[in-house]
């Protein structure tokens, strides 16, 4: 009888790695019709997990993998490079997506209890005080897209590129461009994540010209495209004489792009755009938008790597950073409308 991996049966299926990793964790966020379909090929082709199953409670060591973040394609795209390289280990891999408020490390924890789990990988962290509660299971982790080098997590590793450095990026290109009313659209600017590093870079910009972004231009939002247009239409209605926005996702920039046009505003003509991820609809959107690109396959490959150097050859965590790239598309102009 022939053996299948989950790429073999996200190939059968013509769907993703991660939509078959979804099927096999009861996941509700996923068409019927799709569910349907995998797993009638999961009946037909009898799997029953092999050493690369996802989702199913393993007598053996396997290893965690905690996304937080349902609704970000950025995540979901990074999640599915991790899975991929996973198919071509020997470890076994388990999933627990989870959405964007909820606590990763108590779902860390919970999966200890149900699995033989020898280590974790951590995608799209928010550390925290929370992340006390993992000094306890003496395990190694890897956090992707944020810098653990400050977490009090003595097997922890990660891999990020310089969150900082690139929010300065951004703002030193609208500054350059003329803007300096310049909404961003977030999570908590004091937080300890990948964001709040973007906007601490951000304000450095403004500091290093003499200026001070204004603070009610800040605005916190959830990562999706409902969320970005919701943010959009509320804050642009109250703050009309903004000429720019940094939103700290592509898919709040998409979705804010959308609720500009709905109230009058072209884009760039009035409201310079920019993101930050580099997720594949940046590239087709109209008008193309301006963003921070994150090397999703190089997070992917250097997170597995760490963590398999951390496991199998007891090497000490590292905090690795990536490079990003800022791609300057159509969405970002000079500013005409100074008053």
């Amino acid at each position: 009888m022939s053996v299948y991996t989950i790429r073999d049966i996200a190939k059968m299926a013509g769907v993703s790695v991660t939509t078959v990793s979804r099927v096999l964790n009861r996941r509700p966020d996923v068409n019927s019709d799709t569910r349907a379909r995998v797993e009638k090929i999961l009946k037909e082709t009898q799997f029953v997990g092999n050493s690369n199953a996802r989702g199913l409670k393993q007598a053996s060591e396997v290893i965690g993998v905690v996304i937080r973040g349902r609704s970000n394609p950025f995540l979901a795209s990074l999640a599915e490079a991790l899975l991929a390289r996973a198919d071509r280990m020997k470890d076994s891999f388990i999933t627990e997506y989870i959405d964007e408020k909820d606590d990763e490390f108590q779902t860390a924890v919970r999966m200890t209890l149900q699995n033989r789990v020898k280590g974790f990988l951590f995608v799209g962290s928010l550390i925290d005080s929370r992340v006390q509660v993992l000094q306890d299971l003496d395990l190694p982790m890897v956090f992707t897209t944020v810098c653990a080098e400050a977490a009090s997590v003595p097997r922890g590793a990660s891999v990020a590129v310089n969150d900082r450095l690139m929010g300065r990026l951004v703002a030193e290109s609208l500054l350059d461009l003329g803007h300096v009313r310049i909404a961003v659209f977030g999570s908590n600017p004091v937080a300890g994540d990948s964001l709040s590093m973007r906007y601490q870079g951000f304000c450095d910009a403004f500091q290093a010209r003499g200026l001070r972004h204004d603070p009610a231009l800040y605005r916190e939002s959830r990562f999706s495209y409902e969320a970005g247009y919701e943010t959009a239409t509320v804050f642009f209605r109250e703050h009309p004489e903004a000429t720019a926005l940094f939103a700290m996702s592509d898919t709040v920039a998409v979705g804010a792009i959308r609720a500009l046009k709905d109230l009058g505003f072209s884009v760039p003509g009035d409201v310079s755009v920019v993101g930050f991820d580099g997720v594949d609809i940046s590239r087709y959107t109209i008008p193309r938008l301006t963003t921070v690109e994150q090397p999703v396959q190089e997070i992917a490959r250097r997170s597995v790597e760490l963590l398999m150097d951390m496991i199998e050859k007891n090497a000490a965590p590292r905090h690795v950073l990536v490079e990003a790239v800022f791609r300057r598309r159509e969405s970002i102009a000079e500013n005409t409308r100074h008053d």
